[in-house]
């Protein structure tokens, strides 16, 4: 039996990812803030980069929707913003974060999807943080036109949930899922008139978060126009060569 055990501990170390273990090397907090505008492929990118770094990856999004959902203190809280059409403030925002992380218990770090998407948000975010640790700040650069492109083309399987796209990956038949035979359709909101109206609010809110983090000097842009793989490689090679540099 030890013999079995010391044999998959030397194969742990033949196989596990390099990048893990410069992870694990660190002695502080690693946070990687994915930024974009929508349909950029954020949410995508954030799931695959879990995986490779062995770090959680949360939306705020979703938080939102967990803690209205159960009806916790902050959900509530939340929803008294929601409800009355004003927008939640960003300490409850960072509260909510927080709240998940302390109670997930993540102690190595953490991939943060879309957030944060204001100055405020990102100013509170920094005093939340402090300065024990590195943060990376990547945005997926893509131009408008052809990402209105991209999301208008969207089409999803209703019953699989399979994505397609009418220009980059069609289905084999007009609007049938090649892997269930299940009807495809689009959303309602991935319109050129939606998009245009979102990727406005965008640009005004999220230009200055990308100056925030290039004066922090904590900024990387990562092409967003190439295949789904090409992007993932940047950023992943970004973050290693983050993790590469000298301690201070």
């Amino acid at each position: 039996m030890k013999f079995i055990l010391m044999v998959l501990s030397i194969m742990g170390l033949f196989f596990t990812n390099p990048i893990q273990g410069k992870i694990q090397d660190q002695d502080k907090l690693l946070v990687i803030i994915l930024m974009g505008p929508p349909g950029c492929g954020k949410g995508t990118q954030s799931v695959e980069l879990s995986k490779e770094l062995n770090l959680p990856h949360i939306s705020t999004g979703d938080l939102f929707r967990e803690n209205m959902q159960k009806q916790t203190e902050l959900g509530k809280l939340a929803k008294t913003f929601i409800d009355k059409g004003n927008l939640v403030p960003d300490q409850v925002v960072v509260d909510m974060l927080f709240d998940h992380i302390k109670k997930q218990g993540y102690t190595k770090g953490y991939i943060l999807d879309g957030f944060p998407r204001t100055v405020s948000q990102a100013e509170t975010l920094d005093k939340r943080l402090g300065n024990d640790v590195i943060k990376i700040a990547i945005n997926l650069s893509i131009a408008d036109d052809l990402l209105i492109e991209r999301i208008t083309g969207r089409l999803m399987c209703k019953d699989c949930g399979t994505p397609f796209n009418k220009t980059f990956s069609p289905p084999a038949k007009a609007n049938i899922c090649d892997k269930c035979q299940g009807a495809l359709y689009q959303r309602d909101d991935d319109t050129k008139e939606v998009m245009v109206k979102r990727l406005s609010v965008y640009h005004n809110q999220t230009a200055p978060v990308i100056d925030f983090y290039k004066n922090e000097k904590v900024y990387y842009d990562v092409d967003a126009k190439k295949s789904k793989k090409e992007v993932f490689d940047s950023i992943v090679k970004t973050i290693d060569e983050v993790l590469s540099k000298p301690k201070a």
